[in-house]
């Protein structure tokens, strides 16, 4: 059980796909993701739940959808939650239901998703896919974001993975990149 963490909704819980499908986000990574945000956004100066107001929010491979949930209490509008897994879209499901959010949610493979054109362009994309997912296929999807409009011109990317794993080779419109590590997860960032 994990809880979303600030804004409108925070400390409310989350329940957690069943199984070992999926690898939650921690608590601390998802604080210091969106910390990282809040300063990306200008909003960290103000209130928690709008800290994201304005600001379009996706979340691929969303497993529980807390990550999604966070931004949406964080005031991100439109947020779409993306994932493949049947178990997990019920538990996507029951978490929105829970948490009262309006949020979209998709069941779509990733891959296949971001090779048709974006439903509209978000502002932040984040990705936690499978650990085991190789390199290549992960920078297969960071290209079809941007080829596929998923993104606004100068918008943001956000990729979880193993510290363990090599860093991506980000496409040319994502050119502005760093990285922050957590133990043994390491947030890579990309702009536009």
């Amino acid at each position: 059980m994990t809880r979303i963490i600030a804004g409108s909704r925070g400390g409310r819980r989350l329940t957690m796909p069943p199984g070992d499908q999926t690898r939650p986000t921690s608590s601390k990574v998802r604080e210091a993701l969106f910390s990282s945000l809040a300063s990306w956004t200008g909003g960290s100066s103000g209130p928690a739940d709008v800290a994201l107001k304005g600001w379009a929010f996706c979340d691929l491979f969303a497993g529980s959808g807390a990550v999604g949930l966070e931004a949406a209490s964080r005031g991100a509008a439109p947020v779409m939650l993306v994932e493949s897994s049947r178990r997990a879209l019920r538990t996507i499901e029951q978490n929105v239901a829970a948490v009262d959010l309006e949020v979209e949610i998709r069941r779509d493979a990733i891959q296949d998703l971001v090779r048709r054109q974006s439903p509209y362009p978000f502002d932040i994309v984040f990705l936690d896919p499978p650990y085991e997912l190789a390199n290549g296929a992960i920078e297969a999807i960071l290209r079809d974001l941007v080829a596929n409009d998923w993104l606004t011109g100068e918008g943001l990317v956000v990729l979880e993975r193993s510290s363990r794993e090599p860093a991506p080779h980000w496409p040319d419109a994502l050119s502005d990149t760093w990285e922050k590590k957590y133990g043994e997860t390491v947030l890579y960032f990309g702009a536009g």
